[in-house]
């Protein structure tokens, strides 16, 4: 059996962490035994730890971010856009932040009242959805009735359906 040093043992889960990959596709691409592997994850990604705060999936810290959407909060979007570029972000990323801000300082009656209404919209949005299907099912059980009537017909006169 190996022994591995803790420091490669860290390295190892920093580059499972970088790399997106599944524990199983890691585990074989770095011919290391997937038990090994899930034991090592869980060692140094516990809560606390500082290899798990410092290895976010995108790289950024929560003071990072916060920075970052407190420093872009009064640009305009050409000028959000340049400061991305700088930093090597996208736009999208930073407005997902600020949501999260946002979201993170709301009280849970403002967060129970937005997914209230959420939901409200998500089921106006269903009831749309249905009954545009319930239209085109009548629509396309209509089209097939007439087909089958215009077969028939045909067959009774004897004439190509082509005609």
């Amino acid at each position: 059996m190996k022994h591995y040093p803790e420091e490669h043992k860290q390295a190892v889960i920093r580059k499972l962490l970088e790399s997106g990959l599944s524990l199983g596709q890691f585990a074989k691409l770095e011919s290391i035994n997937l038990s090994t592997l899930y034991s090592w994850r869980d060692k140094y990604l516990k809560v606390g730890s500082s290899l798990a705060e410092s290895n976010n999936l995108d790289g950024w810290s929560p003071e990072q971010k916060f920075s970052i959407v407190l420093e872009t909060s009064a640009l305009s979007e050409i000028e959000l856009s340049e400061y991305c570029r700088e930093k090597g972000l996208y736009p999208e990323q930073v407005k997902e932040w600020k949501q999260s801000c946002i979201a993170g300082n709301q009280t849970q009656a403002q967060q129970r009242k937005q997914l209230a209404q959420e939901r409200k919209a998500d089921r106006k949005r269903i009831k749309e959805l249905e009954k545009e299907l319930k239209r085109k099912d009548a629509a396309l059980a209509e089209t097939a009735a007439l087909l089958v009537l215009r077969k028939k017909l045909n067959a009774y006169w004897g004439e190509d359906e082509d005609s």
